[in-house]
């Protein structure tokens, strides 16, 4: 690959964007907000491989309500060997200065049945803890191949990959905290080289029985 570290840099972003709307992944740690559905048992699959959690919350009408206690959910990562990146809800716990959450009413999780919420908001940070080898190679030989089949001027249009897409199979949102007014990216059936598809096959994130990759 050739050119001004611009240009080189706007190549490789093109070619991130193609990876990310392929695979599904995010392969740094990226700050996010996601709105996923409720299970009946207080499960919520999250679309991402789960670094950390800062809040949880109920949407309530489209907004989200009162954020819970860290004791009202636990968070599993696939970043544990068989594990699976999710929040699970109704953990237990209670708060007697909050109307609703005291030990006598249930605690948090009577407290989120009295809701009765489909979907929690989920605040955290999410993706790879850095980069995989493979997937980096992967991207540098997509960017060779983007330039390959660019006129020199599309350099310019490259634009920075958008890091949060849809997953598929569950009734989940993406929203990035930087700017939660972009469009999210479709997923993609390629990356438009079949090389480059072969090497990123360990990595596709197509539905809950990939998430995070496992």
């Amino acid at each position: 690959m050739t050119g001004e570290d611009a240009e080189v840099a706007a190549w490789i972003s093109a070619a991130t964007e193609r990876i990310t709307s392929y695979t599904q992944q995010l392969f740094e740690p990226t700050p996010l907000v996601v709105v996923a559905d409720v299970a009946p048992g207080g499960l919520v699959l999250l679309p991402r491989r789960v670094r950390s959690v800062t809040t949880v919350a109920p949407v309530l009408d489209g907004d989200a309500g009162t954020s819970l206690s860290a004791t009202a959910y636990r968070v599993t990562s696939s970043d544990v060997l068989g594990g699976v990146d999710a929040v699970h809800l109704r953990w237990g716990g209670y708060d007697d200065l909050i109307a609703g959450a005291e030990s006598y009413n249930g605690g948090w999780r009577g407290l989120f049945d009295r809701w009765g919420a489909e979907q929690a908001r989920i605040t955290g940070e999410f993706g790879y803890a850095e980069v995989p080898p493979l997937v980096a190679q992967a991207c540098a030989l997509l960017a060779a191949h983007v330039q390959a089949q660019a006129a020199p001027s599309d350099a310019d249009a490259a634009q920075a990959p958008g890091l949060n897409v849809d997953d598929e199979g569950n009734n989940v949102r993406i929203e990035d905290k930087a700017d939660d007014q972009d469009e999210p990216l479709p997923p993609s059936a390629s990356t438009g080289n079949t090389q480059v598809d072969a090497l990123l096959i360990g990595y596709l994130n197509r539905g809950h029985s990939m998430i995070g990759g496992i």
